[in-house]
């Protein structure tokens, strides 16, 4: 008999202490943004692993339109992830398909933005982010889906550094959904280092 498999609330607090031990990280730094901060973020260690990948499909999905036909997001932090969610959305008989936005048109034959199985024009589309810090990166990929003909109003992000993002998002009319916020994911990562 095979075991049961692990709740959602399992699944949760699991994901959440692989990204407080592998993405996160305090100290100074400074961000993509230009901006210098005590934290940072890095989910790739996370979302390029098979079983990390495997829980941020299933807890990403969650969180996905019901009427979306795609996933999509900026290359390359969200290319894991579309992928990932396309899957978990196969698995669990769900149509759902998986779109990369790239940062500059293709130089070279059709010169598209997007790449991927494209929907029809008016087709919803949710959009999947690693970290939000000021809403820069959802906000470029929001606008080539919108210029496209698409329907976005959900951006779905892993971690929400809370500085912004969520409030330059709410401006261009677009709903952020974060899995955890980093505070969340700073003080697991304080509960992990004093339990070592």
């Amino acid at each position: 008999m095979s075991p049961l498999p692990p709740s959602a609330e399992a699944c949760r607090n699991e994901l959440l202490n692989r990204l407080a031990r592998e993405a996160y990280r305090h100290g100074d730094f400074t961000l993509a943004s230009g901006r210098q901060s005590n934290h940072y973020v890095n989910c790739k260690p996370v979302s390029l692993s098979g079983s990390g990948l495997a829980l941020l499909g299933l807890a990403l999905l969650k969180y996905v339109e019901p009427d979306a036909v795609c996933v999509a997001g900026l290359t390359l932090g969200a290319d894991p992830l579309v992928s990932a969610v396309a899957m978990a959305a196969a698995q669990a008989e769900r149509t759902l398909n998986a779109l990369i936005v790239r940062k500059q048109a293709k130089g070279h034959g059709t010169a598209a933005w997007l790449e991927g199985p494209l929907p029809p024009s008016g087709a919803r589309i949710t959009v999947l982010e690693d970290v939000v810090t000021t809403g820069g990166s959802s906000l470029k990929a929001v606008q080539q889906l919108r210029e496209t003909g698409y329907l976005v109003t959900r951006v779905v992000t892993i971690v929400d550094r809370q500085e912004g993002g969520e409030e330059a998002l709410n401006a261009a009319e677009l709903e952020l959904v974060s899995l955890y916020q980093l505070n969340q994911v700073a003080e697991r990562a304080r509960q992990l280092e004093t339990e070592t």
